[in-house]
C-alpha cells in the first residue's frame, strides 16, 4: 500500500482504516513506543495496559478537543505477541465498538508498521482517518525526538488533503 493518507475499505455498513509507515528504527524500539505506557503518554496520551492477551486496556488521548470521558477508550487486549502484534478492543462512548491492530515487521534496518482500525461505521471511519494520521505523525516525531505536531492543526491539514484528493 502506498497511500500516505491511509486507506478506507468499506464492507457493508462497516469500514476498516489501514495505514502503513516505514520507520527507520528497530522493531523493538517501535514496539516499546506503542506498548510502554510512559512512552505512549508522550505521543498519544495517558495509557494503562496489562501486557498480555486478555489484559485490560485504557487510554485517554491528549489530541482531540473533547472532554476526557468522550475521549476515553477501554477494552481488552485481543492479541499480544511481542514485539510484533498488539491488537485491542476500542470501546469509546462516541463511536462504535471496534478493534485496533498494530503489526510490526522488520523492514531492512527499520520497521514496517501496519496499523488497522476495523469495525467503525463509514462516517466514523471518515472522521478517524485524519485523526489517525495525526496520531501516527506524533509517533514518528516521538521516535525521531522531534517537536510533536499539534493534533488539531495536523488533523485539519490531513482532512483538507483527503478532501482535495477525493475530488480529483
Amino acid at each position: 500500500m502506498n497511500d500516505r493518507l491511509g486507506r478506507l475499505t468499506v464492507h457493508g455498513d462497516r469500514a476498516t482504516l489501514t495505514f502503513e509507515r516505514h520507520l527507520p528504527y528497530p522493531v523493538e524500539t517501535v514496539w516499546s513506543a506503542i506498548t510502554d505506557p510512559e512512552q505512549r503518554r508522550a505521543w498519544i496520551g495517558r495509557t494503562t495496559l496489562e501486557s498480555r492477551a486478555g489484559g485490560q486496556f485504557e487510554m485517554v488521548p491528549s489530541g482531540p478537543p473533547l472532554p476526557p470521558e468522550a475521549k476515553r477508550v477501554t477494552g481488552r487486549i485481543l492479541v499480544w505477541e511481542p514485539p510484533h502484534v498488539l491488537e485491542h478492543e476500542w470501546k469509546q462512548s462516541i463511536v462504535d465498538d471496534s478493534v485496533v491492530r498494530y503489526e510490526l515487521s522488520a523492514d531492512g534496518a527499520g520497521t514496517l508498521l501496519r496499523f488497522t482500525h476495523r469495525g467503525l461505521s463509514v462516517p466514523h471511519a471518515n472522521g478517524f482517518r485524519p485523526g489517525t494520521h495525526a496520531i501516527l505523525d506524533r509517533l514518528i516525531a516521538y521516535l525521531a525526538d522531534q517537536p510533536m505536531p499539534e493534533w488539531g492543526q495536523r488533523y485539519q491539514e490531513v482532512a483538507d488533503l483527503i478532501a482535495a484528493t477525493s475530488t480529483d
